[in-house]
């Protein structure tokens, strides 16, 4: 008696969901998700909760792991404790040089969790920069567009400001737009643009939507050229600006909707504000600079549009 109630619940929860209106659909995830974003468990491990009548949905178990929750109405427990809804934190970084992207690590000197005040230290770094890369690095406690952000079958670009010694030769640029072997690994095809010849040196912006450890700088060796300098300054919808090196900010509610819409493979419709990227003229040593300021990164065809890369 007790399970066939249990299975009207769930019938009658999934006729619930047909009758949501668009708007409160987007404020719903499925039962297996709200707990794997709350710290319960991974989504493998949610499921197999779930189906074991330890979660209950607003005091009635619930065995059906998609069903459709209001993190902000309805009440969740996990073996009889509430599973309150965290709230999700973005922060855009500008790394700096020397600063090591994880979250502890004894032997360095500097983490990038060093330059966040107290109130962010749980959340958790997008992917990685080596030490010696600057640029655009996204924090978050939301695991899922984490996730989404990083595997490669999701298809969301990152590009950086590459210098190299010598000249990017055509044979060299076809090359690597095709893909060359790093470690024993094919990269996907990739897109080069903006060259510019220096002499002794060339700078130019590189996207990939892999996100292999020291990919670039590889890739480049691959070829038979040396990175001098290299900067992330793109992911995504999402451009550095004009955020000073070592500074950090919140994202905007329109630029996390941007990023999850490019994590979902789709094209958010909102101001271009978090699309367009200024690149700050870098004069040192190396010598190299973007004389184009007000670049627009996303002037080329749309990432999903890119005749090079791979699709999934």
């Amino acid at each position: 008696m007790g399970e066939e109630r249990r299975i009207k619940d769930v019938g009658s929860r999934k006729k619930e969901e047909g009758r949501l209106s668009s708007k409160e659909k987007e404020m719903t995830v499925s039962l297996r998700v709200f707990l794997s974003h709350n710290g319960v468990s991974s989504r493998r491990k949610a499921m197999e909760l779930i189906q074991s009548g330890r979660v209950t949905l607003n005091g009635r178990i619930v065995k059906e792991p998609s069903t459709p929750v209001d993190p902000d109405k309805d009440r969740i427990t996990f073996d009889g404790k509430i599973v309150k809804a965290q709230r999700f934190s973005y922060i855009l970084l500008n790394k700096p040089q020397g600063c090591v992207t994880t979250r502890a690590d004894e032997r360095a000197q500097k983490t990038v969790m060093d330059i966040l005040p107290e109130n962010f230290q749980h959340l958790v770094p997008v992917g990685r920069l080596d030490k010696d890369t600057e640029g655009l690095l996204l924090l978050t406690n939301d695991g899922d567009l984490a996730f989404r952000l990083t595997h490669p079958k999701f298809g969301v670009d990152k590009t950086y400001l590459v210098l190299i010694g010598g000249k990017l030769v055509p044979e060299k640029k076809q090359r690597l737009q095709a893909g060359v072997v790093i470690e024993g690994y094919q990269t996907a095809p990739c897109r080069i643009h903006g060259v510019k010849d220096m002499g002794d040196q060339s700078e130019f912006l590189i996207t990939i939507h892999e996100g292999r450890r020291r990919q670039v700088r590889l890739m480049m060796k691959a070829v038979g050229s040396s990175v001098r300098y290299l900067k992330r300054v793109q992911q995504g919808p999402l451009g550095i600006g004009d955020l000073p090196v070592g500074r950090w900010r919140e994202l905007t509610a329109e630029e996390v909707k941007q990023l999850k819409a490019a994590a979902a493979g789709t094209k958010f419709r909102g101001s271009s504000g978090g699309h367009k990227t200024s690149l700050a003229v870098r004069r040192g040593a190396a010598g190299g600079a973007l004389e184009e300021q007000g670049r627009n990164l996303l002037s080329a065809p749309s990432t999903k549009s890119y005749g090079c890369l791979v699709k999934y």
